[in-house]
């Protein structure tokens, strides 16, 4: 029945509106430009897939360069970890070496993400054979930690199943102590050891030279013909102007001056008249119905102006409103300034996403410990603000209680959401909203933050 009015209402505008139909004269003049349009969408995306490809070879190049340095990264930190062992003898250390290779797998994971990308089998190649030559490395490093594990009597078992299959030569097994330490010491700082670093660390640049100048080669082609195509929707636009000349000479009559009127009326906030075309004609019927329409929406309107979108609360603007409108009234208010701790570190640490959610929480908190004729804002990213009305200085202990019972939740979050804590500073008046109010909470305020924040803290004046 509702969808049949409706339709009664719009046929009833349509055959009211009487006037000359412009889509009648611009018919030809659309369909040329909509040719060229098709002209200028075809060699618009062509340049779009020309610049993705542009992108992702960038991408690529960064990710391998990325890769690269993770491996020459995990390489680094093995033999780091190797020397100091050999050096100092602290069996974290071996273990911190066995933890890169069996956990952590940097070079591999570096190897596989760059399986997942175009490049070059050759540059491949290269990074592949510089993770063999480490792996290789390690051998010296494993025989080189297992003298050290004998001469120091470390429980290789604790540092590595791979170390306890290490057998030293019959050579070494009769070498004392100190002789096992020297000779595992030298293993990872002589020559060779240090030209098999060499080697690893060139085939790891010869991998990087061989991905720039693919990438370079890969972006100059692109960009001659990103600028080919440039060129053809120069010309494109060209005509679209030509063809926007001529259409605004035969429209200039029939709109301009109707539209002047509608502006006009429009900034006046007043209905349109019934004149120029059809197509105008029609939209002052459509428009006037708006008008009528937005006149009971305006009431929806101040309430979202007034409240945050995300709480739900009084917004900064709602706030400063009651704070001028209190005044001018002689009445009993505390003033609660409210800050919620360590909450950029929460919301850095744990994304934005988890940060909203905890500003909605803290907002409800605030909403349901308070009375309802108290205002509660929020009144910037992680600062609200709350005017309790009819209050003085001996329902300081209430207003204690009340904040010790919400940071109770906060700091003891049932929900999965981080650890917070509230600090608030609160000032009374007894002649309303006064100039000085909002410095004394202040002060209070930053008294609770100076004696370590989670707390409520009272304006001595």
């Amino acid at each position: 029945m509702e969808k049949k009015k409706r339709n009664e209402t719009e046929q009833n505008r349509k055959t009211s509106v009487k006037g000359v139909r412009i889509r009648t004269i611009n018919l030809g003049m659309l369909l040329t430009a909509s040719i060229i349009y098709i002209l200028i969408l075809y060699a618009t995306i062509h340049l779009s897939l020309k610049y993705e490809e542009l992108n992702i070879a960038t991408e690529n190049y960064v990710a391998c360069v990325r890769q690269a340095g993770m491996v020459t990264e995990a390489s680094e930190y093995l033999t780091m970890k190797a020397r100091m062992y050999a050096v100092d003898r602290k069996i974290e250390h071996a273990q911190d070496y066995f933890t890169e290779i069996n956990v952590t797998k940097r070079r591999e994971a570096a190897l596989e993400e760059l399986e997942k990308y175009n490049g070059s089998q050759e540059a491949y190649d290269f990074l592949k054979t510089a993770l063999e030559n480490s792996n290789a490395l390690m051998k010296k490093e494993m025989y080189s930690m297992k003298l050290v594990a004998a001469a120091m009597g470390h429980d290789v078992h604790e540092i590595a199943g791979e170390l306890a299959d290490i057998r030293l030569t019959s050579e070494d097994q009769r070498l004392d102590s100190e002789a096992m330490l020297k000779k595992a010491e030298d293993m990872v700082f002589n020559a060779d050891y240090q030209d098999a670093k060499a080697l690893i660390t060139s085939n790891i640049s010869y991998f990087l030279n061989n991905v720039v100048e693919a990438t370079r080669q890969q972006r100059m082609n692109n960009a001659s013909m990103m600028q080919k195509i440039m060129n053809t929707q120069r010309v494109y636009i060209g005509l679209l102007f030509v063809m926007s000349v001529i259409n605004l000479g035969l429209i200039v009559s029939l709109v301009a001056r109707p539209l002047r009127v509608y502006i006009r009326c429009i900034k006046d906030e007043k209905k349109l008249p019934m004149e120029g075309a059809y197509e105008f004609q029609y939209l002052a019927l459509t428009y006037n119905h708006m008008y009528n329409a937005n006149a009971e929406n305006k009431a929806a309107l101040r309430y979202k102006a007034d409240h945050d979108f995300l709480t739900d609360l009084i917004n900064r603007g709602g706030f400063d409103q009651i704070c001028k409108s209190l005044q001018m009234q002689s009445k009993r208010i505390a003033l609660l300034l409210i800050d919620v701790d360590r909450f950029k570190q929460v919301n850095d640490g744990n994304g934005h996403r988890t940060g909203d959610r905890i500003l909605k929480k803290v907002a409800e908190l605030l909403k349901n410990r308070f009375r309802s004729k108290d205002y509660v804002a929020r009144v910037g990213g992680d600062e609200f603000s709350i005017i309790m009305m009819d209050v003085g200085p001996d329902m300081s202990e209430l207003i204690e209680k009340k904040i010790e019972s919400i940071n109770q939740v906060l700091r003891n979050p049932e929900d999965g959401l981080p650890e917070v804590s509230l600090s608030v500073g609160v000032a009374f008046s007894q002649n309303g909203y006064t100039s000085t109010l909002y410095q004394n909470a202040d002060m209070a305020l930053y008294q609770v933050k100076e004696n370590g924040r989670c707390g409520c803290d009272f304006y001595q004046g």
